[in-house]
């Protein structure tokens, strides 16, 4: 029998209903293992949508959208910062986009694709380094985009403002450059990077949101496949093959591997890091 209240502890049968629901919706994994910290986020959930019943609970989640994207949004992790992971930005400045322009002409589109991409920082930092580092950023249109299935966390990564622990590994004369002063804690980015960086709600074991997104020349996905079992990998990795112009780099999180997932991909070792490709043919 369901449990009655908020704070009332989920049955076996319960919790199970529930991580099912998440896995279909998120491919994200959960089980007995993680009890306490989905019993916590689904208490808050009930409470605030006022539902009188875990039973009660699940039918809204199953009727109402918006109540099902509020909870997924509970169980998602986004925790990052700025210049996350520099080494790849690294390696896409001094290896993976001059081998992509090399076959394009002056002004051509290069689409970068940061899924998923949090509160910003992570597609925002891409832009900043591009600017700061790549000498031909202004020779070709380039796109960068930001996706995620978190709707708060797009809505933050539009506000653009920060706090200073997010700022911490920006050298202090980029962050300058690119940051309102301080007020009240927060920085805010300038405009013109606010502008400069597009954001759409994407699901990445949802391949219909994933191709509505076009393709793309790099793709970074760093971080949310550790999260995931065996079958929601191999999945992700199909949409995200997809997703890819022949040619294109996907770079994962770096304890991440395509190594176990998938063989489609062809490994390549650069001065900076070690990325994935779609094979040009």
């Amino acid at each position: 029998m369901s449990t009655a209240a908020p704070e009332s502890v989920l049955s076996a049968e319960d919790l199970q209903r529930l991580c099912d629901f998440l896995y279909r919706r998120t491919g994200m994994s959960y089980g007995e293992a993680k009890r306490y910290y989905i019993e916590r986020r689904v208490a808050q959930r009930i409470e605030r949508s006022g539902a009188h019943s875990f039973d009660a609970y699940m039918n809204l989640l199953r009727a109402s959208p918006t109540e099902a994207g509020q909870l997924v949004n509970s169980f998602t992790v986004n925790e990052t910062y700025f210049y996350r992971e520099e080494h790849q930005l690294r390696c896409l400045g001094r290896s993976i986009l001059p081998e992509i322009v090399a076959k394009r002409g002056p002004g051509d589109l290069v689409r970068i694709w940061s899924m998923p991409c949090s509160s910003g920082e992570e597609p925002y930092s891409i832009a900043i380094w591009l600017l700061e580092n790549w000498p031909m950023v202004d020779a070709y249109n380039i796109e960068i985009i930001g996706s995620d299935i978190d709707s708060d966390a797009l809505a933050a990564a539009l506000q653009g403002e920060y706090g200073e622990r997010a700022l911490s590994r920006l050298p202090p004369d980029v962050a300058a450059r690119y940051f309102e002063p301080p007020h009240a804690g927060q920085r805010s980015l300038i405009e013109d990077l606010r502008e400069s960086v597009r954001f759409t709600e994407a699901n990445l074991v949802d391949p219909a949101s994933m191709a509505a997104q076009g393709r793309f020349d790099v793709i970074f996905c760093r971080n949310v496949l550790i999260y995931f079992d065996e079958e929601s990998r191999r999945g992700a990795a199909r949409t995200l093959f997809e997703a890819l112009e022949p040619g294109g780099f996907l770079l994962l999180g770096h304890t991440e591997s395509m190594a176990r997932i998938s063989d489609r991909f062809t490994p390549r070792r650069f001065e900076d890091a070690v990325v994935y490709q779609r094979p040009a043919t």
